[in-house]
């Protein structure tokens, strides 16, 4: 390695770098030794473990169908977001153990999950889920309470007398 002298020469030095190290990252196909891709989704307090694999568009959430785990339809429909994105809604059967949190922080759990085990599975669909924001983590918590506040915020109610 040459001692650099001058900017001119740090320039030229960095020029002459391979292409490889400029290109983007290459994402490559993750998966465990049944053949199904794994992620970890979070949202609020929740935390979704889902898994993929090929098949008919089975859902399991917590070894009950979806229908039952998430009741309202608003639920199930942000769990089919990346699904939709990505025109695969009836090609992966998935197996979510979700923990946590309320239902909607559920919901959002298992959607950041599942649109991460997605890009594992098809690195290629990597592009627009990431366009949609469904594999940036939500990282809004509830701020927790402190003393001498009636919660996070709210004082106590102030009387003069």
């Amino acid at each position: 390695m040459a001692t650099l002298q001058s900017l001119a020469d740090l320039n030229r030095s960095n020029a002459g770098g391979s292409d490889a190290e400029n290109a983007a990252p290459v994402h490559v196909q993750k998966l465990d030794a049944q053949g199904r891709a794994y992620a970890t989704g979070k949202r609020k307090d929740a935390v979704a473990r889902v898994w993929i694999k090929p098949g008919s568009g089975q859902v399991t959430v917590n070894k009950r169908p979806v229908e039952v785990y998430f009741a309202r339809p608003v639920l199930r429909m942000i769990l089919r977001q990346p699904l939709q994105i990505a025109n695969r809604v009836d090609q992966y059967d998935i197996v979510v153990t979700v923990a946590g949190g309320g239902l909607s922080g559920q919901a959002g759990a298992v959607r950041h999950g599942l649109s991460k085990a997605l890009t594992y599975y098809e690195p290629e669909l990597r592009a627009p889920l990431k366009r949609e924001g469904f594999l940036t983590r939500d990282s809004r918590v509830v701020e927790r309470k402190k003393y001498g506040r009636k919660k996070a915020r709210r004082s106590f109610q102030f009387s003069k007398r």
